[in-house]
């Protein structure tokens, strides 16, 4: 059982779990409406005390989700553009999640998120081992998105690298909405929503139905997927609410085209890998997840959050997977997960907030192999069961020295533990049962000054940490059986920087950071699915970014973010890698988005994108490189209103130029599959009637 943690910077005590619906169920409550002004809204995920972008040590993006280009909201990279720091790739192949790096960390991912700790309303969407999976997000329910990146995210645990928190709104009338949407190679999309609120705005209740299909922009890329969500909130005293969460995301056919070798991508990067339709290459996904969260914004807030869920996996990899050792190539793999953290604030001197906080996890993977016999189940290969334990503790102070003057400083403990009980043994397949535990401590400490009104900067500095998850320690370059070599890596992070805000509309960050990994966790073999990892020594990071909204007159309005980052090996490794970029990440990156309200009667809203990326190496020795990229994007969106109706429709075209780059790579593949296509120039429509009451 590995015990991880990654969730509030801020301590809680709470222990036990809460049972509902068969099992834990953790909700956030979500956080109240807040103003629109950018450096009004509050941010929840650095200090868990009401702080606003300006004054807060760190670097944090809190970008509306209203500011990202419209569209059918089936990819997290459309949440996440134009986030310094972020690197968000879309794979165009709905068998694996979005790929996020930020500053670096989580690059070693093979699929899913690593490193990195995904939360919707204070709910964990990471696993209690740290592995997350953006497509079992609802992805039309978040108002906005808060992104903490540097030496305070080392309070998180588990999730050192960072933390992406999407926020909902509570719905504040009755309303019912359709929404459908259509686009290029037969996608299509369709959500129906349903809400009521009570008179005297004591419950609210939304029930939520997506449904989305598409043949995919390659053969064999099929993907079917439906999404159920219910919310109850209730407000049970004036400062204290309650919120209910059950969601369902079921995708019964997600087809896997597979990378291209650079060379069959530049010959056509709309082919489709042989094996993937010799081997029937797909996967299917069920994930159910209860959540219950209360809340308390009195003086002294508290929360206390509950969560339960399962997912089931199924997925056929490209190879037969038939010797004895091999763990097959069809995976079988049902886990059940459940949580519980909670978390208390008190203000014990005049300037002076502690809060105080515990979370405990639990995870089990049930995971079995067969034999892929040309796209059917064969004989078994692999039969255990996985255990995760987490739990964490942790506090922060918050003290505000004198009017200019803000401190903060905060330490977290994670006691990690797994175990993997083997249930396939044969004679050329011994006993791999197997069992590790570890312990951190992650620390960290800001300071906050304001130069004027207007200008302040910051400085933090922090240790944080990042555990292997129970998927990469699965397999083995030579045998079977877990990895259980495979150690945390640990990081030292620096940073400064300044912010200015002229109003709400009118602002500037830039945020220049050191970081230093021991032990990083890197992919060492990826081969046709199956990835091992290891502990690749000393690396080093540093780089600058750069976020800027401003308005130029009423009516245009532009938003632009850059960063550098240098990532490299150092120099104990060995000499075909020492020195050398870590693959999955990089250098530099620019994106700017201008939004024009057209000058015509209708309400009509022009928005042009432009979005740069540097080249990035595929393998450790920076012998495969995906060229960079400049794309182009470009969308014309409407609202219209009476008393009782909106109506908003939009059309999109995606990639203008129809572009050949790579979206995506495969880190350190073994075949030489390194390169996962982008679609070419893609139109996207769609429109929204809401009713309400």
């Amino acid at each position: 059982m590995i015990k991880l943690s990654l969730k509030q910077p801020a301590l809680t005590f709470g222990a036990g779990f809460f049972f509902f619906w068969g099992g834990n169920f953790s909700a956030m409550a979500q956080q109240p409406d807040v103003s629109d002004g950018v450096d009004e809204r509050i941010v929840v995920t650095a200090t868990q005390t009401e702080r606003t972008w300006f004054s807060t040590p760190a670097s944090v993006s809190n970008v509306s989700t209203s500011e990202q280009l419209p569209g059918l909201r089936i990819d997290a990279a459309e949440l996440l553009g134009g986030i310094a720091g972020l690197q968000a790739d879309s794979r165009a192949n709905y068998a694996q999640d979005t790929r996020i790096v930020m500053r670096g960390f989580g690059a070693r991912s093979a699929f899913g998120v690593r490193g990195v700790l995904l939360t919707l309303d204070g709910i964990p969407l990471s696993m209690p081992d740290g592995q997350a999976q953006t497509s079992s997000i609802l992805l039309d329910e978040p108002d906005n998105v808060e992104v903490l990146r540097g030496p305070l995210a080392a309070l998180y645990g588990n999730g050192a690298g960072g933390v992406i928190a999407w926020r909902s709104r509570m719905p504040t009338q009755s309303s019912v909405t359709l929404d459908t949407m259509v686009a290029e190679h037969d996608t299509n999309r369709a959500l129906l929503q349903g809400s009521w609120v009570d008179s005297s705005q004591t419950h609210a209740l939304e029930l939520t139905a997506a449904r989305f299909r598409t043949d995919g922009p390659r053969a064999h890329n099929s993907a079917e997927r439906d999404q159920l969500a219910l919310r109850w909130h209730y407000q049970v005293l004036d400062n204290t609410r309650l919120v209910l969460r059950l969601d369902e995301n079921d995708a019964p056919l997600l087809q896997d085209p597979g990378a291209l070798t650079p060379a069959d991508w530049r010959e056509d990067p709309d082919q489709t890998f042989g094996g993937a339709t010799t081997f029937n290459t797909r996967k299917r996904i069920l994930h159910r997840q209860a959540s219950l969260s209360l809340q308390n914004d009195s003086a002294s807030p508290w929360y206390v959050n509950a969560w339960r869920g399962e997912r089931e996996v199924e997925q056929y990899l490209p190879f037969p997977g038939s010797a004895p050792t091999s763990s097959g190539a069809v995976i079988d793999l049902a886990r059940e997960f459940s949580g519980i953290n909670a978390q208390y604030t008190q203000p014990v001197l005049e300037n002076v907030d502690v809060s105080v906080g515990a979370e405990l996890e639990k995870q089990t993977d049930t995971r079995r192999g067969y034999v892929n016999d040309f796209g059917e189940r064969g004989e078994l290969r692999r039969d255990e069961v996985g255990r995760v334990e987490t739990f964490d503790g942790y506090a922060l102070a918050d003290w505000q020295v004198a009017r200019d003057w803000n401190l903060i400083a905060g330490v977290r403990y994670s006691d990690l533990s797994f175990a993997v009980d083997d249930n396939y043994i044969t004679a050329a397949s011994p006993d791999d049962s197997g069992e590790r535990t570890d312990n951190a401590l992650a620390w960290s400490f800001a300071a906050n000054h304001n130069l004027t009104d207007d200008v302040t900067v910051f400085a933090a500095y922090g240790r944080s940490f990042a555990a292997p998850t129970l998927t990469e320690m699965a397999y083995r370059n030579e045998g079977s059986g877990l990895n259980t070599a495979l150690a945390p890596s640990f990081n030292r992070q620096s940073e400064l920087g300044l912010k200015w805000r002229m109003n709400a509309s009118d602002q500037l960050s830039v945020s220049a950071f050191h970081i230093d990994t021991k032990d990083t966790l890197l992919v060492d073999q990826s081969n046709d699915g199956r990835t091992t990892y290891r502990n690749a020594g000393e690396t080093t990071r540093y780089g600058v970014e750069l976020e800027a909204q401003w308005a130029l007159t009423e009516s245009v309005s532009s938003r632009f973010s850059a960063h550098f980052l240098d990532a490299s090996f150092g120099d104990d490794q060995p000499a075909a890698v020492a020195g050398r970029r870590i693959p999955g990440i990089a250098e530099r990156s620019a994106f700017w988005k201008l939004d024009w309200q057209l000058p015509v009667q209708l309400p009509l809203t022009l928005s042009l994108v432009t979005d740069y990326r540097s080249d990035i190496a595929a393998t450790d020795s920076n012998d495969v490189i995906a060229p960079g990229r400049t794309v182009f994007h470009a969308a014309l969106a409407g609202q219209f209103n009476t008393p009782q109706w909106r109506i908003e429709p939009w059309l999109r075209v995606d990639n203008l130029t129809d572009k050949q780059y790579v979206g995506a790579v495969v880190v350190n593949q073994g075949s030489g599959r390194a390169f996962e296509p982008a679609p070419g120039i893609t139109a996207s429509a769609g429109i929204e009637f809401k009713r309400m009451w």
